[in-house]
């Protein structure tokens, strides 16, 4: 399983693009972290990149990302990855265990409300963004009011960073692929 695999199957079972570009910022995130830590940079990765890739064919906790599983075996998507997938949900009843899982769960929330911050700022870029942006708006109880701060803040602590150096990590995360996201706003990518 290499990345273009996974793509092709992100590509199969979503086509929403705000939800690709999700995923592609979790992935991001992810490898950031796996770099950071010295671990398996394509298997942290491809985590990120594949933890939704049955939400709009399972779009309940019921299903997601549980019923999701058996279709990654048949696509031969190792086990250790569809561990990882399955933790990022506290009702999977995976355990999160290792670094990748805590990074998984750390990522996974906080990259759409660095999204929704770098969208309504002028720029609308991800390139001028910082955490204390992020932290006005964090206080803003009816921004992004589904994004759960509490999770955000509990899975950084599971992870073992700092709430507002996790912010800064992923907002650098993202800005590797700031185009790919339509969050280059106006601003060119400094060299």
């Amino acid at each position: 399983m290499d990345r273009t695999q996974a793509l092709e199957i992100v590509h199969e079972y979503i086509k929403n693009p705000n939800l690709i570009n999700h995923m592609l910022s979790v992935e991001i995130a992810m490898r950031f972290y796996a770099q950071k830590l010295n671990q398996d940079v394509e298997t942290w990765g491809m985590t990120g990149l594949l933890h939704d890739f049955d939400w709009e064919i399972h779009p309940t906790l019921e299903q997601h990302p549980q019923a999701g599983a058996p279709i990654l075996r048949e696509l031969g998507v190792p086990e250790e990855i569809i561990q990882g997938v399955l933790s990022h949900a506290d009702h999977s009843g995976v355990r999160r265990d290792t670094p990748m899982k805590k990074a998984l769960f750390a990522c996974d929330e906080i990259t759409g409300l660095v999204t929704a911050v770098a969208l309504v700022r002028p720029s609308r870029s991800l390139y001028d963004l910082t955490s204390s942006s992020v932290k006005k708006k964090w206080k803003d109880k009816a921004f992004a009011a589904r994004v759960n701060r509490e999770e955000i803040i509990s899975s950084a602590g599971d992870f073992g960073i700092e709430l507002w150096e996790h912010v800064d990590n992923v907002i650098l995360a993202m800005r590797q692929i700031a185009p790919e996201l339509g969050l280059e706003g106006q601003i060119p990518q400094s060299s």
